[in-house]
């Protein structure tokens, strides 16, 4: 008997909120194809001066800046990075940031980024846990005194209670204009190896523009074993039928304007028609085929691939599989004549050029 999917679009769910911004995320149990194809997902929002505490998470993940910059911490040694709106951050599985929004107090330039990763090694797949070095719920906080103070020499408990005690925020706080954070070093030889950005790379075509980005092209996208995509549709135009052909989940999130999704799946059955919008997410389990439409507004997608190096086929334009089949088995396949396969093909590569339709 053939699973049923719920494939539904759905809008993220508010996790926490203060002063400082916001963190919210797309939960298995609101989703529950997150658990079956275990990937996951998060959107983190900072005001000017919000700050969002070391953390480390039970999952590799890339972050996509949405909207304005911030700066980055990693380890094993503290890099801070200055981004911008496009930049694609991969965050290792158990690597520790933290998030700043350095904008001015008075300005509205608010910091947005979305988190998509893989959950296969998570405590709950669907689900990224994060774990926090400071503020409420902080691992340092859940040991005892008499712990706290053994293992940082601390002289009295009064010591060890300030040092775990004293940050009560939880997640993302707001900083006041007099505290200061490390400045991003110029000049600095391995910034450039551990942020990719897609605007700045993107390969402009016709009705769009298109960035597929592995780890070939930006080698520390490697340590997170996933492979992302930026895609822009003009509107009306839409987006060639793909699948992947090995393992691997595709997780879709919508940047901006909106459109119509398809997705088909087993025994040709479409499992999924609806319309999308900003801040959608959608999952397309392996195998099954996907295209969409832009609106009127067009249509601006970010998304992961859960492996590496994809192996993704195009039903449809020049380097598509309708294409390498050969005539006498089209024909057969599709019970058509030779003129009308001629014809189809003829049609096909001048309207496709295997990523985007044009309207």
């Amino acid at each position: 008997m053939a699973l049923e999917f719920d494939l539904t679009p759905k809008y993220s769910e508010k996790v926490v909120e203060g002063e400082g911004g916001e963190y919210r995320s797309w939960s298995s149990t609101q989703l529950p194809i997150l658990s079956h194809t275990k990937v996951g997902a998060g959107r983190l929002l900072l005001h000017p001066r919000g700050f969002a505490l070391p953390h480390y998470a039970d999952s590799p993940k890339v972050g996509f800046v949405l909207q304005a910059g911030m700066v980055l911490a990693n380890e094993p040694k503290e890099v801070v990075l200055k981004l911008k709106k496009g930049d694609l951050i991969p965050v290792p599985l158990g690597a520790v940031s933290w998030w700043f929004n350095d904008g001015d107090s008075d300005s509205n330039d608010d910091l947005e980024i979305v988190f998509l990763g893989d959950t296969s090694q998570a405590h709950f797949p669907g689900n990224i846990t994060y774990f926090f070095i400071a503020g409420g719920g902080s691992m340092l906080g859940g040991f005892s005194t008499d712990f706290v103070k053994k293992a940082f020499g601390m002289d009295t408990n009064e010591e060890a209670n300030k040092l775990v005690k004293s940050q009560n925020g939880v997640l993302v706080i707001k900083l006041d204009d007099t505290k200061t954070l490390p400045k991003p070093k110029q000049n600095e030889p391995n910034n450039n190896n551990l942020v990719y950005n897609n605007l700045e790379q993107c390969l402009k075509i016709e009705s769009g523009f298109w960035s597929k980005v592995t780890k070939s092209q930006f080698p520390f996208l490697g340590e997170v074993g996933l492979c992302a995509n930026h895609i822009r549709v003009e509107a009306n135009a839409m987006t060639s039928p793909v699948y992947t052909c090995d393992s691997s989940t595709q997780v879709i999130y919508v940047v901006s304007g909106g459109g119509m999704i398809q997705v088909v799946g087993f025994n040709g059955k479409l499992v999924l028609e609806s319309e999308i919008k900003a801040g959608h997410l959608v999952i397309v389990p392996r195998s099954f085929v996907v295209s969409m439409m832009a609106g009127h507004e067009g249509l601006e997608c970010f998304s992961i691939i859960t492996t590496p190096e994809p192996v993704i086929q195009n039903l449809a334009g020049k380097t598509s599989l309708m294409e390498a089949l050969s005539c006498e088995v089209l024909q057969v396949s599709l019970n058509v004549t030779p003129d009308f396969q001629q014809n189809f093909i003829s049609k096909m590569r001048l309207t496709s050029n295997s990523i985007i339709s044009p309207p």
